[in-house]
């Protein structure tokens, strides 16, 4: 009888666990709102075949993180040893995000870097330059790759990563951006990247002709045509073909500027292949009145000694770009054009400029 007690009590006992256990409310989980999705309005006659790593999908938080973090010059990690440094350090607005003066200089002292300064313009289209630690080529493994790389930041991913996270206004940035707090190096490359896709120059006067929308200059439609013949300037193999509005093939060149080369740092000591002795990237061409000086070194200050050089200084060696077909003997030195000529493609190049680009305010510093 006790047994059949004690056996009752101890199932009852169990019972009662289970459902006193079964009642308990469960720990919610943090209300953390989903990343709004960004939808790229593709110009009319841009490419449509873009492409964005599929790891880092385009977010209206991941933009705006992406924004501060690429003018807060306390990104390179060295602002309390008073080397402050950010993306915006050498990419300015004003200069179509170039900085307007040639050469970079990074946070150590001499620390200049090889090549003046690309723009960050249309970069959607573009894959990146370099792959870091044996990655695809991407603008997030150009930004991993400026952290470290001694001519800029010279700085380390722990230290960019303790800088960010010790800054109130950000770990609730990334945790909107990516769904927690956690600061790490990997997600302030997807955060810059995502930014810099978003700086597209779509507006200039050329766009505009192509939309209808204005009229060109007999000059400037002189130019035009000279920018796009090989009987004329022959510009557009190497920096697009007519309705190409990139103004660039992204691929690189060796223009004819000289016959000794330094292959330290051009694409030859990238790729190995001696066809790219000499051979520089061809930037684009939109915003050029804003982006000199101009080639790899910054020889040239203005437009008018570019068009000079494309002209009549071109100098042969066997490595330069067949291309260059209007230098080969006996050819002479390049297009030989007229000085109305070179008015017309000066012209041309200017109806490049995207004032709406430069003052775009959803670009510019948040600070």
């Amino acid at each position: 009888m006790i047994k059949s007690i004690l056996k009752y009590f101890s199932a009852l006992s169990i019972i009662l666990a289970i459902m006193s256990t079964s009642c308990e409310k469960p720990t919610p989980e943090p209300d953390i709102k989903p990343a709004t999705p960004y939808l790229i309005k593709v110009p009319k006659g841009f490419p449509t075949n873009f492409k964005i790593p599929s790891d880092n999908p385009m977010t209206v938080e991941g933009i705006n993180l992406g924004r501060h973090l690429y003018y807060d010059s306390r990104l390179s990690g060295k602002a309390d040893e008073g080397k402050p440094q950010t993306c915006a350090t050498c990419h300015l607005q004003q200069f179509a995000f170039e900085n307007g003066t040639g050469k970079g200089i990074g946070t150590e002292p001499g620390a200049e870097t090889h090549h003046v300064m690309l723009p960050h313009i249309n970069l959607l289209w573009n894959p990146g330059t370099f792959g870091w630690n044996g990655g695809t080529p991407s603008i997030e493994a150009d930004v991993l790759g400026t952290i470290l790389n001694p001519n800029e930041f010279a700085s380390t991913y722990e230290k960019v990563e303790k800088a960010i996270r010790n800054i109130d206004i950000y770990p609730p940035m990334f945790e909107a951006a990516f769904g927690s707090k956690d600061v790490t190096v990997d997600r302030i490359a997807k955060a810059i990247a995502q930014f810099v896709r978003t700086q597209i120059s779509s507006d200039s006067k050329f766009d505009k002709r192509l939309r209808g929308e204005v009229n060109f200059t007999p000059s400037e439609n002189r130019g035009l045509v000279l920018f796009t013949t090989e009987e004329g300037a022959d510009c557009f193999h190497c920096h697009g073909a007519p309705g190409n509005p990139l103004m660039t093939t992204h691929l690189f060149y060796n223009n004819a500027k000289d016959s000794i080369f330094d292959t330290a740092h051009d694409r030859y000591s990238i790729t190995g292949s001696t066809r790219d002795i000499g051979a520089y990237k061809a930037t684009t061409l939109r915003n050029i009145e804003l982006t000199g000086p101009y080639m790899h070194d910054g020889r040239y200050q203005t437009l008018d000694e570019v068009i000079d050089f494309y002209s009549e200084g071109l100098v042969y060696s066997k490595y330069t770009h067949p291309f260059m077909h209007k230098l080969k003997p006996p050819y002479g030195h390049g297009a030989e054009l007229n000085p109305q000529q070179k008015a017309d493609l000066k012209a041309f190049l200017l109806t490049l400029t995207d004032t709406t680009f430069t003052n775009n305010k959803k670009l510019s510093s948040p600070f």
